[in-house]
């Protein structure tokens, strides 16, 4: 039987619809719910109690969508808040442990770098679980704090000096160190992806939250037999801001275009 119910997907703004992608690339018959708290992102600089606080609010909206799954597509909520997922009465995924256990298949010479947001490096949630399953492993972080700014003001272009220069000044760390992997600790910096490529070289293999999830969220499903088998599909997508302003960026980030009309804004009071 099709469970037709969608995945519910939250973030604090654009940089979760990396995620969206993902998931829909792996599961291309399944229904999206995305909500994307763009009047208050960025949560990565806010503190611990503002963060819990907003991944509690966004878990309830998503619950009154019918969702068969909430996704925490936030780097920071996974990092600082995922226990707001424990005791909801549908599976919550976070994305932080799914990237570390990718990253330390992949590293060759146990040197992991992490990029996050402010509060996700201070958490230090990567370097703890990176440890635990690679004890010799050596971890550097860096809080990449313009990053988001970058991806939601819409420059992330490879060929743009200034996105170019912003990128060598957050990963000079990680190449004094040598790592050869590294993960992308923020659901905005995907987009970056190309622009971060570059300046880190070919020998370093670059970990996206976003692809790791969807593999863990596929697994999920097929084995609980959740998957959605019917030929209908549908996505449809929140904000808690202007919805006119969330397309343009926000269909270069899925990979295809947004209508206007499946976007609604939400007041966050009421949430």
């Amino acid at each position: 039987m099709a469970d037709e119910r969608a995945i519910g997907i939250f973030d604090s703004g654009l940089g979760g619809l990396t995620v969206a992608k993902e998931i829909i690339r792996r599961l291309p018959q399944e229904n999206i719910v995305y909500f994307g708290d763009t009047g208050r992102v960025p949560y990565g600089t806010k503190s611990r109690d503002t963060i819990r606080k907003y991944a509690c609010q966004d878990e309830r909206f998503l619950l009154e969508q019918n969702v068969k799954l909430i996704v925490a597509a936030c780097g920071t909520v996974s990092s600082v808040a995922a226990d707001t997922g424990e005791g909801l009465p549908v599976d919550f995924v976070e994305v932080v442990s799914h990237s570390v256990s990718a990253a330390v298949k992949a590293t060759k010479n146990g040197k992991i770098g992490v990029l996050g947001t402010a509060a996700t490096v201070r958490s230090g949630a990567h370097k703890k679980q990176i440890l635990q399953q690679l004890p010799s492993a050596t971890v550097v972080e860096n809080a990449a704090t313009l990053f988001v700014s970058l991806v939601e003001e819409g420059w992330y272009t490879a060929d743009d000096p200034v996105v170019l220069e912003t990128v060598r000044r957050y990963v000079e760390p990680m190449q004094a160190a040598g790592v050869d992997t590294l993960i992308l600790g923020c659901t905005h910096f995907p987009v970056l992806s190309e622009a971060i490529a570059r300046v880190m070289g070919k020998d370093v293999t670059l970990i996206n939250m976003g692809a790791a999830t969807a593999e863990v969220i596929a697994k999920m499903l097929e084995e609980k037999d959740m998957l959605n088998t019917a030929s209908s599909q549908k996505h449809r997508f929140f904000v808690s801001d202007k919805a006119d302003s969330f397309c343009k960026t926000a269909s270069v980030l899925l990979g295809e275009k947004i209508d206007e009309n499946l976007v609604e804004t939400v007041h966050v009071d009421a949430l």
